[in-house]
């Protein structure tokens, strides 16, 4: 009787035993991630610490996370010590424009290479990865030389019109998620006398939004933040960008840290709640994009 009870018990007791090693595992893998989410959270917590301290609290030792007192007026000086508002602007009509440019010209380009057959293709595509190789200074002279002798030094157009030629990355990542889906769908759409844009607006867009919003989100990052080409393009400070406005105030304003420190965290702010907005996008389409290869 013993003998049969320990029998039946040794299944239950397995798994249990496999239950607790799933709940310990998920727990530290857990607890990893939140040391390391904490671990990259502490930079922007000590740049809004600073942005609300005042000077003689700076360079305290040890430092002091809580501001004593709450220095608000940072954020109003950083507002008028530079033009801002003008500097956003600048910043906001490069970023949305290459947001539009690159979604709307590196589709078209994906769409090709993953959905219609003709010759070359696999050698073209192979050609236009090869050129994320090449590093940006071997062609920082030869564009600034084409740009200059188009006129558009000093100007936004150097900025901006390139997105319209598509970005060897985004059409990567574009195709690897055009590849995921049924070619049974476009194949029925052309049998019912769809034609490849239809195709491409109708079908392949409504299901691509994952991998849109991706290029879409990585597009405005990059160009928001970019600080090398608005430095080498532009040299009117009606035409800077918030990126070279915060180093012009450094220049000027010496050691007016804490204002500084609020300006940083006025331009980083949207991208934070640009993410924590389309996260769960983001993390769909960058997940679904390397399923086929």
């Amino acid at each position: 009787m013993s003998t049969q009870t320990m029998a039946g018990a040794s299944p239950m007791i397995s798994r249990e035993e496999r239950h607790r090693r799933r709940v310990l595992q998920r727990g530290a893998v857990y607890l990893a991630l939140t040391l390391l989410g904490i671990l990259f959270t502490i930079p922007f917590l000590w740049l809004l610490s600073t942005s609300l301290k005042p000077p003689a609290q700076l360079f305290k030792l040890p430092p002091e996370w809580i501001p004593n007192p709450f220095t608000w007026n940072n954020y109003p000086r950083a507002l008028t010590a530079i033009p801002f508002f003008s500097y956003l602007r600048n910043t906001l009509y490069i970023s949305l424009f290459n947001v539009v440019a690159s979604v709307i010209s590196c589709s078209l380009v994906a769409y090709g290479f993953a959905r219609i057959q003709w010759p070359g293709r696999n050698l073209l595509f192979l050609v236009l990865v090869s050129t994320l190789m090449i590093p940006f200074p071997v062609t920082l002279i030869p564009t600034f030389l084409i740009f200059r002798d188009l006129g558009w030094i000093n100007t936004p157009n150097p900025l901006t019109i390139p997105a319209l030629t598509g970005n060897a990355f985004f059409i990567f990542l574009l195709r690897q998620f055009y590849m995921t889906i049924p070619e049974e769908l476009s194949s029925a759409a052309r049998i019912d006398g769809a034609g490849e844009l239809q195709i491409y607006w109708q079908i392949i867009l409504p299901l691509a939004r994952p991998v849109l919003a991706v290029v879409a989100l990585f597009a405005f990052m990059s160009n928001w933040n970019d600080f090398l080409g608005p430095l080498i393009y532009l040299s009117d400070r009606n035409q800077y960008t918030l990126a070279i406005g915060l180093y012009g105030f450094l220049s000027r304003s010496g050691s007016a840290w804490g204002p500084l420190m609020a300006a940083a965290t006025m331009m980083v702010a949207p991208i934070i709640v640009l993410f924590f907005l389309t996260q769960r996008t983001f993390i769909q389409g960058i997940t679904l994009t390397g399923i086929k290869g």
